[in-house]
């Protein structure tokens, strides 16, 4: 298929309306066969759930182009089941696995017009999500809800290089204890939205987030979960309830242990520990992982010894590694790839 005429080289992080959008509503307690659409607009009433009780979740995967030629997402059945978790506490009816594969498969597939060429650096992001789109007035969940995904085409992450961030301990929490914070909601993302202005305001690319019970542990950022290297080479990242399952992460952990022979775990992460490790870097389905190169803590620096210049050794074997299985460089293990065509 002969390519959308786009300067992949210059893309930015944003919407870029593509072609077509796959819908499927729920009604009187079942989905219906759903389809892909021109339309990009979304018609609902002034009093729907999603805008009154924001009754929401979504996920964020990307396609792109391979080595070999061929278009592929990356563990799309992980992306389900999240959404299906997300879906489950927010009293939404799930969006089946299956469905929700053969749907970014279908979607994809209709724009593959717009999934960036190998090397571009360019990558086709794909936003499955679901809304309750019937009128509530009543605080309960919506009877009516509909699922749909769309694509953009999105350039690279580190545009002109990767430079590690600065990062703050932030005074502000991005969930409750027993809350959503371990779910996909689009709640999650709108309180989190003043922090990360008052972060930048000040001078900061991140926040770190620490445990909202007793504010000694570390949990992610906004939208990315942490990475930690200690200085004899152990990869840790943090474990707690109330952060995202990142499937990034989950597949970086996998990769130290079985591409790279790295001890890695993961397990609970006091604050007290951050200033002893190696290297730190945040992942996630935007740029892998972002390197961090230092943390301030209330006027507290802590520069991590990997600087401020690069990526640390190991985050750069487990970035070099896990975009080399995502475009085919390197085999996958079974089942990581999904391929479209």
């Amino acid at each position: 298929m002969e390519k959308k005429n786009i300067d992949w080289g210059n893309l930015g992080f944003g919407y870029v309306k593509t072609d077509y959008r796959y819908v499927s509503n729920f009604k009187d307690g079942a989905w219906d066969e759903g389809g892909l659409i021109t339309d990009d607009t979304v018609t609902i009433s002034e009093c729907a759930g999603v805008l009154q009780y924001a009754q929401t979740v979504f996920e964020g995967m990307k396609a792109y182009t391979t080595e070999d030629g061929h278009i592929v997402t990356f563990r799309p059945d992980l992306n389900a089941e999240r959404m299906e978790n997300s879906a489950k506490r927010l009293e939404m009816p799930v969006f089946p696995k299956e469905r929700f594969i053969e749907a970014v498969v279908e979607t994809v597939k209709a724009n593959a017009a717009y999934v960036p060429p190998y090397g571009s650096g360019a990558t086709l992001y794909v936003r499955p999500y679901m809304f309750g789109s019937n009128p509530v007035i009543g605080v309960k969940p919506a009877d009516e809800y509909q699922f749909r995904v769309f694509t953009t085409p999105v350039g690279p992450y580190f545009k002109g290089g990767v430079k590690p961030l600065t990062i703050r301990v932030s005074d502000f929490d991005r969930a409750a204890p027993c809350g959503t914070g371990h779910i996909k909601a689009g709640l999650n993302y709108a309180m989190s939205l003043h922090a990360i202005v008052d972060a930048h305001e000040k001078g900061f690319d991140e926040n770190m987030y620490l445990d909202p019970k007793t504010r000694t542990k570390v949990e992610e950022t906004g939208g990315a979960n942490f990475l930690f290297v200690t200085k004899d080479g152990k990869v840790v990242t943090p474990k707690s309830d109330s952060i995202l399952p990142s499937i990034t992460r989950r597949s970086l952990i996998y990769v130290a242990k079985e591409y790279l022979g790295l001890e890695a775990e993961e397990r609970e992460i006091y604050m007290d520990e951050v200033k002893d490790f190696a290297e730190c870097g945040l992942c996630g389905t935007a740029a892998v992982i972002s390197p961090v190169g230092k943390i301030v803590d209330h006027g507290n620096e802590i520069c991590l010894p990997s600087g401020m210049t690069e990526m640390g050794p190991i985050t750069k074997k487990l970035y070099d590694t896990l975009t080399g299985i995502q475009m085919g460089r390197i085999e996958a293990p079974k089942g990581w790839i999904q391929v479209i065509e």
